[in-house]
């Protein structure tokens, strides 16, 4: 087989007429020829750091919607469903990516559960650790979110970490805000990334100091344009990721809408094609080609090097997309959960008070962090109730791996004037998250989610919709279009209530993600991320 086009020479930065002469899916030949073909053919994208359980699609779903967009590979870190269902889980990804025609690179997550002060479905220790190590389908040690356990010398974290560095396999960092002596230490443990930078001086002390920085765009952390101005000195050491991307999002876009935003402010194509096609292949060893004589042939063809309108894809040889329409299948498997919850009364989410003011938690629009702050109690009948006009909001976490009381705080920014809403996505644990205007509705949608033993919902006193995630609670079962749609229009029933928020339920799955400061909320309680320590809802 031989495909035409401008083919683009990222390492040389230059573009020529060419060929590519394909066999047994393998580049056997790269040449100079004249044509009159305007399209431009180049390097397969690839997500440096993503979480696919985050999209509620199983890999193989995946898959078709990314290859649209011309993602030829993933480096994915499985952490979500491994919380849920352990090593199990993390099988059960690598085995469904694999029926599909796409490069799926799962690492071993580092941190199941990711804190002590949570509740998880399953646990992976440093003898799992070595044993996934030393599985060739294990790429990387994936993102060490423990990053006090790193800078305390916990001797479980380091042995993780060295089970990483004697099987030579890269180890992904995590490490918000971050800096000075900390950060140096970090580094020195052999942590060679990080993609939780939020402003463009702390990605430039970590670049500085040997780390690569890894842009994020997701469906709720968005750091693209706090760090992008670090490209044209350091895209050697820099990549883009998405880290979480919700379904809908996914029908959009990929990778491609990074390069064409960069691009749109006036950065080196080549420059912006090295971070998105080049450097993840190289940091993390893939087995993803790279235009090269004796490479597999992924590539893709676009229209223009502004756009990045992908017209085909490419992988090992095979046309997987081409012109918006996915030549990959579905394929069946069997679905896996860890669910126990019993539903709940009205009662149980009471938090009976005296107290004038309340630890509040401040989302961020675009964060993943969170502010504290202090607020007014709204106390009716001796319990402390969501007060839609100062906008603190009740929420509540349920543990789903066995009845337990829900654990309560309150939260600003989402703006709620009607229902509630919920899911069994919620970082890093998965139990169940909720907020709302009222205890009975926030119940009214709890109840809900354990009815579908997993999924996003929202709930008024007169509507409720649902999108049921039985894969392990945080995955459908459906296809992307199936899955996109009915999430935007559970997110849409979100915002029409009043939900100010762009991803409302985006920033409610991390609101139970107790490793970014500042306050937090997990099964057991109000979690400040600073002091790394439980902390009172009551201020006395």
């Amino acid at each position: 087989m031989i495909i035409q086009g401008n083919i683009v020479d990222i390492p040389n930065h230059t573009i020529f007429k060419g060929e590519i002469l394909i066999e047994k899916g393998k580049i056997v030949d790269v040449r100079k020829v004249n044509h009159n073909i305007e399209t431009f053919i180049l390097p397969g994208f690839v997500d440096a750091h993503i979480h696919i359980e985050s999209s509620m699609l199983v890999p193989s779903e995946f898959a078709k919607k990314a290859v649209i967009h011309g993602t030829v590979a993933t480096v994915s870190d499985p952490h979500e469903i491994a919380n849920v269902l352990g090593v199990k889980g993390v099988d059960f990804m690598i085995e469904n990516g694999k029926k599909v025609p796409f490069k799926f690179n799962f690492g071993a997550p580092s941190c199941v559960p990711a804190t002590n002060f949570e509740s998880a479905g399953a646990i992976i220790n440093a003898d799992d650790i070595k044993k996934m190590m030393e599985n060739p389908d294990i790429k990387y040690l994936a993102e060490m979110m423990n990053y006090p356990g790193v800078l305390f010398d916990d001797a479980e974290v380091l042995a993780k970490i060295q089970h990483a560095k004697n099987n030579q396999k890269p180890i992904d960092g995590h490490a918000p805000g971050l800096r000075g002596e900390k950060i140096s230490k970090y580094i020195a443990a052999g942590i060679s990334t990080d993609h939780e930078c939020f402003s463009y001086e702390e990605g430039l002390e970590k670049l500085q100091k040997g780390m690569k920085v890894i842009i994020r765009e997701g469906s709720a952390a968005k750091n693209f344009d706090a760090l992008i101005d670090l490209l044209p000195e350091h895209y050697e050491n820099m990549m883009f990721c998405s880290d979480d991307k919700h379904p809908d999002d996914l029908l959009l876009g990929h990778i491609n809408q990074l390069c064409k935003r960069a691009v749109a402010k006036e950065m080196d194509v080549f420059k912006v094609l090295q971070m998105a096609c080049i450097n993840p292949v190289n940091h993390y060893n893939l087995d993803v080609g790279l235009l090269q004589n004796g490479d597999a042939a992924d590539f893709i063809v676009v229209d223009n090097l502004k756009d990045f309108n992908v017209l085909q894809t490419f992988i090992d040889g095979n046309l997987v997309a081409e012109k918006g329409i996915s030549y990959i299948n579905s394929v069946s498997f069997k679905i896996l959960n860890n669910f126990s919850a019993v539903k709940k009364q009205v009662s149980d989410f009471q938090f009976l008070s005296k107290c004038d003011k309340i630890n509040v938690i401040e989302a961020l629009e675009g964060e993943l962090v969170t502010n504290k702050i202090a607020a007014t109690s709204l106390i009716e009948n001796g319990n402390l109730v969501s007060n839609t006009a100062t906008d603190i909001l009740k929420m509540a976490v349920v543990n789903r791996y066995k009845n337990d009381v829900p654990a309560i705080a309150f939260i600003k920014n989402f703006g709620l004037k009607h229902g509630a809403i919920a899911s069994s996505v919620a970082h890093d644990s998965h139990n169940i998250i909720a907020v709302g205007v009222s205890d009975e509705l926030i119940c009214k949608a709890v109840n809900l989610i354990i009815e579908h033993k997993g999924g996003v919902c929202a709930v008024s006193e007169t509507e409720e919709k649902i999108l049921p995630l039985p894969v392990a609670g945080i995955m459908s079962e459906k296809s992307a279009e199936e899955t996109g749609k009915a999430y935007a229009s559970i997110d849409n029933m979100a915002k029409e209530m009043g939900s100010t928020l762009k991803a409302p339920f985006m920033t409610l799955s991390f609101m139970a993600l107790l490793v970014i400061p500042s306050l937090k909320l997990s099964d057991k309680g109000l979690f400040d991320g600073n002091a790394f320590q439980f902390t009172s809802l009551e201020i006395k």
